[in-house]
């Protein structure tokens, strides 16, 4: 089933939508939440949640991507439960390593998760990404946004981890750059 005619079950309030939209998009979702609370049960949680919050948000709202639409509200709400882990008992893991590699480069402000969401910041996210090849892009939206492990990364792209590292130290620095070339102060 095409996105549109899901997008129509919810408009029509039928309880279909959802189970149409988890076999469609349940491995997508579950992949973002277990990178980012690497465990399979709060990861079911999430993505049970996301599927409540899409029900809730559809109608009125009529998302142009559904798939990033999805993904967006699994990885709020995984990184909401992860803050509130994280704040009981402060452990380390991928999560907090890459919000704190991509801490360096975005402006101060009371959470990077938050800055990273606000929509000013967005645009110019967007034109830095646009203007990056397609690996470094793939690579720093893997890590980035779906908070993948720099091994991951590596054995997923053919290559080896320090590629991977120096790759994200780059498009760490051209976006600190465009940052900075953009009056957005660090």
């Amino acid at each position: 089933m095409d996105d549109k005619q899901i997008l129509d079950l919810y408009w029509a309030r039928s309880e279909r939508a959802i189970s149409e939209t988890a076999d469609k998009y349940g491995r997508y979702c579950h992949s973002i939440a277990r990178n980012i609370l690497h465990s399979i049960e709060d990861s079911e949680e999430c993505v049970n949640e996301t599927w409540l919050k899409a029900w809730e948000t559809i109608p009125p709202k009529r998302p142009d991507r559904f798939p990033v639409f999805l993904g967006k509200i699994t990885r709020n709400l995984s990184l909401n439960r992860y803050k509130r882990y994280t704040a009981e008992k402060r452990g380390g893991g991928q999560t907090a390593l890459a919000l704190h590699e991509l801490q360096e480069c975005v402006p101060a402000g009371d959470c990077v998760e938050e800055i990273v969401d606000d929509m000013a910041l967005a645009e110019v996210l967007n034109h830095f990404l646009a203007s990056l090849s397609e690996e470094p892009r793939k690579i720093f939206m893997r890590r980035y946004w779906y908070l993948s492990s720099v091994k991951e990364i590596a054995e997923d792209f053919g290559m080896g981890e320090s590629k991977v590292k120096m790759s994200l130290l780059r498009s760490r620095n051209q976006l600190r750059k465009l940052l900075e070339k953009e009056g957005i102060t660090l």
